[in-house]
């Protein structure tokens, strides 16, 4: 009978790579390695390495009063936005010896609060957001009471809770500004929705874009979406060319919403960009496969998710409670979703079709 294999201990290490017990124990923690000679280091994670070492993250948890988990909250793991956001903060949690219990809520707000209360049951050290809505306080009490918290891709309005998000604003003024330099002047926007901070503040970016650029925002110019999805694009813009096709160009708050846009030109015998060019925000993956492919504002996907674990790390590192709002630059990728406006209105060209 084969004898079973004892566990190789951090004791164990320290032997073979003839150091100190502590001495491993920073050497394999990315937090502290830098406080060990690079090539004692070394010799630490090779000895770890041949001996087959791995961590006890329940001894661990015991010497320190922590779990090494975070809770990261997403709405939609559908989304093509979050799995980049995902790998971002997976990779700097690992970086720091942290696991991620991730749980996708459907934007369902008693979802959210029973996952929230299942995490910290299970002692989660914090947490990672992206469901934050513009009336959610219960993240915000859950902040107040001082368990660590960060948003990401989403901000509360007092900023009360930190946050690392692109620069929404920005992102749609450089949209209108692209459009508007392409010779529009009737542009649209399919908004959406304004109990999240990315509808809201797109939606702001857009009325304040137009009025930059000289240009008046009607009200049958504007609609809005109950929800992020190509549903709801479709079937708001449809509204939006209802009540203003003369429209020859429109800003869409993000890219399934865009995609929706691009179904109701279809039904409505419209091309894009001949007619109607259209322009999205994001820039997820394979948007560029579209026909044709959109245009989009790029966001640093994998920067956020980066910078929120980095957040949250310090949050847990200092017991910081300063509330900070980190915005990323976002750029517009120009593809062929995007023409100067035709000689005659869609609406004009939809009547002869």
């Amino acid at each position: 009978m084969g004898r079973v294999p004892t566990s190789v201990t951090i004791r164990d290490v320290a032997r073979v790579a003839k150091v100190h017990p502590g001495t491993v124990s920073r050497a394999l923690n990315a937090e502290t390695r830098g406080l060990v000679n690079q090539e004692t280091a070394e010799r630490v994670m090779r000895a770890a390495q041949a001996l087959g070492y791995r961590p006890n993250p329940i001894a661990r948890g015991l010497k320190t009063n922590r779990s090494y988990t975070i809770g990261v909250l997403i709405p939609d793991i559908t989304n093509p936005l979050f799995p980049p956001i995902l790998r971002g903060i997976e990779d700097r949690l690992d970086d720091a010896g942290y696991t991620s219990l991730i749980v996708n809520t459907d934007n369902d707000a008693e979802r959210e609060r029973s996952y929230l209360e299942a995490l910290r049951a299970r002692q989660v050290d914090g947490f990672i957001s992206a469901t934050a809505r513009l009336d959610q306080e219960f993240l915000a009490d859950l902040a107040a009471g001082g368990v660590p918290l960060v948003l990401v891709n989403r901000s509360l309005e007092d900023r009360s809770v930190p946050a690392v998000t692109v620069d929404d604003r920005q992102g749609i003024r450089l949209a209108v500004e692209h459009v508007a330099q392409l010779g529009h002047s009737r542009i649209g926007h399919v908004a959406g929705p304004q109990n999240i901070s990315t509808g809201h503040r797109r939606y702001l970016g857009f009325l304040e874009a137009m009025r930059a650029v000289g240009l008046d925002t009607l009200g049958e110019h504007v609609r809005f979406s109950a929800s992020f999805t190509e549903a709801e694009g479709a079937r708001v813009s449809s509204e939006l060319l209802g009540a203003a096709d003369d429209i020859t160009a429109i800003v869409a708050a993000n890219d399934r919403l865009a995609i929706g846009c691009y179904d109701t030109l279809e039904a409505c015998g419209l091309r894009c960009p001949d007619d109607v060019s259209i322009v999205g925000f994001n820039d997820m993956p394979f948007v560029e496969r579209l026909r044709p492919p959109l245009t989009s504002v790029r966001v640093p996907q994998r920067e956020i998710g980066t910078e929120a674990a980095n957040l949250l790390l310090q949050r847990l590192g200092d017991g910081s409670q300063i509330p900070r709002e980190i915005l990323l630059e976002p750029t517009l990728v120009v593809r062929g979703s995007t023409a100067p406006p035709p000689a005659k209105p869609a609406s004009a060209r939809r009547r002869a079709n």
